[in-house]
């Protein structure tokens, strides 16, 4: 593979040193670690993946021929390394939004679902928007493929189709780069990017989800008031930072809700479960993000409740994503947020 985008450093002979090879890993390791979320939809199975893509790469360093960049050879050991990791689970993908479920009304009453669900990402642990620009022939920006939307629509995708869509489109690597990395044809690349696209155009009319402001003064602002409604339990305060259409779901539960009335409704079944919140600012998936905190009636400690994105549009909220007990609390420590 020649030319793949991103810092190509050549690998040649003698075989790398391990000090070498770790310098290969720290320059390489967010950008891996990325692919093999956006793969797999899970913060906690890139981790275990870039790990595995690590060893796998020094077990057969000697193999490397040098006639290619290290970070492709990195790569086609990480794709590899999540083909085979979703071929060994019992579900191919992560789901943001139960399919065909309609929104809800009221009280939540559906409990945790036992279903797989998408995780968030931290943007600490984004490789640098800057220089790692993808190729020419990239369809998406590097901001627009990390936000969850992005991450959930190509969940949908067979996993050899969305590694294809994640190199091409994504990365802008060439069909005969690709075909080098996957194996087969770049006939049968082009043929697999072609479905690809044509499922995402099914669920998107533009084949690919919403794009939204990047982030400004406002977007801080929004961010400042969101935070303040919470700790303070300013209901009206809330649903004014909202869309007429937003949407607020909030795994590992199946209900969902849609437009001001409905999410009032419901909140106002649930905040008055815990004596107060306090909240830590974070941002995930290219957006801002908050850790909530939650007192219990008969406790005096905060304990980590949820983590909610905020999908800004035009100086209003237009979606939430609240990650709720029990996958709420287990996401804090990889955003750097305190046990208590």
């Amino acid at each position: 593979m020649t030319d793949a985008p991103g810092p190509v450093e050549p690998l040649g002979r003698p075989v790398l040193d391990r000090l070498a090879f770790e310098r290969l890993t720290v320059a390489h390791r967010r950008e891996l670690k990325l692919h093999c979320y956006r793969m797999m939809g899970s913060l906690h199975e890139a981790d275990d993946l870039v790990q595995d893509t690590f060893l796998r790469a020094w077990r057969a360093r000697s193999q490397f021929d040098g006639r290619g960049s290290v970070r492709g050879w990195l790569y086609t050991i990480a794709t590899n390394s999540c083909l085979n990791a979703i071929k060994a689970r019992s579900t191919a993908h992560r789901i943001l939004q139960q399919p065909e479920r309609p929104p809800s009304n009221g009280r939540a009453v559906g409990g945790p679902a036992e279903l797989t669900w998408l995780e968030p990402y931290p943007d600490a642990e984004l490789p640098d928007l800057v220089d790692g620009e993808p190729g020419p022939e990239a369809r998406y920006e590097t901001r627009e493929a990390v936000q969850l939307a992005f991450v959930a629509a190509i969940q949908l995708l067979p996993p050899r189709q969305r590694a294809v869509l994640l190199l091409c489109d994504v990365l802008g690597w060439s069909a005969v780069e690709s075909a080098q990395l996957l194996g087969g044809s770049a006939a049968s690349i082009n043929s697999a990017l072609q479905r690809a696209r044509a499922t995402l155009r099914e669920r998107y009319p533009e084949g690919r989800p919403v794009q939204r402001s990047r982030s400004s003064p406002e977007e801080g602002l929004l961010l400042e008031r969101y935070m303040h409604a919470w700790q303070t339990a300013n209901l009206d305060g809330f649903i004014e930072l909202l869309r007429e259409d937003a949407t607020y779901q909030m795994p590992p539960w199946r209900e969902w809700y849609q437009g001001r009335k409905a999410i009032r409704d419901f909140i106002e079944t649930v905040w008055g479960n815990f004596a107060g919140y306090r909240t830590v600012a974070t941002r995930a998936n290219g957006h801002p993000a908050v850790g909530v905190y939650a007192l219990d009636h008969r406790d005096r400690v905060w304990r980590p409740h949820s983590l909610h994105v905020i999908e800004p549009a035009d100086g209003k909220i237009v979606s939430l994503t609240i990650y709720v007990p029990p996958l709420g609390p287990e996401l804090f420590a990889a955003f750097g947020l305190p046990p208590v």
